[in-house]
């Protein structure tokens, strides 16, 4: 079977969609649950492979699974996780590996943490820096400590008081996770407010965690102990429902509705970013409406969409504006499953649009409507996030060719089933 897709252009779109469950919230259910003494419940999980890594390698330190009627069951073994007997493969899941650095750095004994070629080649030592301070051992490959990882998990772990350099929910949430396992409470300051998922989520399982706003940031306190089962319900994932709101927006006719997502407002940024570009988006507890718009450019900050997995989404509707849109301060894209940073760019530039970038920063001048949009062919790098946008603007312009869209079943793998439901 061929891994590329031709997507045709379609004359209107109409319906309704029901995202995955959010992969943030999937992973941290699954970690809580299996650091938990007891049996707890899951509604709504991913059906991704990213937290599908997640899953597997929990079992593989002693928690128990078990699928029954809709629901996950996830049994934490009373003596707590221990130490595999065989590398831990996290897939292409960011996520998976560096929050299960900050858990198996609590967990005496030696870890090895593996992913795919593209996991490969993502730095970790933003991780590895504040763990080692604890009292962890984490070791990869070169300067930027990319793995696969080797952590020498201690029962000793002391808690730090650490500023993150780079607001990242990430780092902060392997240092909550580690800080379950500390002598002492820790605390994370961040200059920017990320998603409060880790916190939100370890307070309902029993832990003493505390926030507090800083300005524009937030300081987090977790103190040592094991969480409690509990049940979670996961709402339907932020990211996955930008891809249609932008669909629905660029699109001639369409009108496009995306039952219940989770809208914190961290996950949220790029809706009031279309907003701000003229976009007819509303959302609410019944989930997001677009519909299409004439949308007028604007400047977009890193701030605004802390994890700025949403640009890319984002280009596309930059491509579809009128004007110049400045994509400020984006230098994390380079960091993520590919380098999305050029990635963006490269979606743009191929739809026909002007594109140029300064440092951190890249523009792209609007071609004012997807009706102009170029016909392309597009080599996604594996870049689940790439696959999904490309496939937006081929629909909503002119069509084009995908290669590498097999990447989509690590994230969200019904969406080109989904996709063509709307038609």
């Amino acid at each position: 079977m061929t891994d590329e897709r031709q997507i045709e252009p379609a004359l209107s779109l109409r319906g309704e969609v029901r995202v995955p469950g959010d992969k943030s919230t999937s992973h941290r259910a699954l970690m809580i649950s299996a650091l938990a003494n007891g049996t707890s419940s899951i509604e709504g999980l991913s059906s991704g492979e990213d937290v599908a890594s997640t899953s597997i390698m929990l079992q593989t330190m002693g928690a128990v699974r078990e699928d029954k009627d809709e629901q996950v069951f996830i049994t934490g073994p009373t003596e707590g996780l221990h130490v595999s007997s065989s590398d831990l493969d996290c897939g292409n899941s960011g996520t998976t590996i560096r929050l299960m650095t900050g858990i198996v750095s609590g967990i005496e004994g030696i870890h090895t943490l593996m992913g795919d070629a593209s996991l490969s080649k993502r730095p970790m030592d933003r991780v590895a820096k504040p763990l080692e301070m604890m009292g962890s051992n984490v070791s990869g490959q070169g300067e930027h400590v990319t793995p696969p990882l080797k952590i020498t998990g201690s029962t000793n772990l002391v808690g730090i008081e650490y500023y993150v350099p780079k607001a990242s929910a990430q780092v902060k949430s392997a240092i909550i996770f580690a800080g379950l396992f500390a002598s002492g409470p820790s605390t994370i300051h961040e200059d920017v407010r990320t998603r409060s998922a880790t916190e939100e989520m370890l307070r309902k399982a029993g832990i003493n965690i505390e926030s507090v706003d800083v300005g524009q940031g937030r300081s987090v306190t977790v103190h040592p102990g094991r969480p409690k089962s509990a049940h979670w319900v996961v709402p339907g994932d932020p990211s996955q429902a930008a891809f249609f709101a932008v669909l629905g927006l660029v699109h001639r006719d369409a009108q496009i509705h995306v039952h219940s997502i989770d809208s914190s407002a961290e996950r949220i940024g790029y809706v009031s970013v279309l907003q701000r570009m003229g976009g007819n988006l509303t959302i609410d507890d019944a989930g997001l409406t677009a519909s299409s718009s004439k949308l007028l450019a604007t400047d977009i900050h890193a701030s605004e969409i802390p994890s700025v997995d949403e640009v890319p989404a984002l280009s596309v509707a930059a491509a579809a504006a009128t004007g110049v849109t400045s994509f400020l301060d984006m230098g994390e894209l380079r960091l993520k499953e590919s380098d999305r940073f050029q990635g963006s760019m490269r979606i743009a530039s191929l739809l026909g649009c002007k594109v140029w970038s300064e440092g951190d920063s890249f523009y792209i001048e609007g071609l004012g409507d997807a009706s102009a949009f170029q016909e392309f062919m597009i080599d996604s790098g594996l870049d689940h996030r790439i696959v999904m946008s490309s496939a937006v603007a081929a629909i909503s312009g002119n069509g084009g060719k995908i290669t590498g869209v097999s990447t989509v079943a690590s994230s969200y793998p019904n969406f080109f089933e989904h996709l063509d439901s709307l038609r």
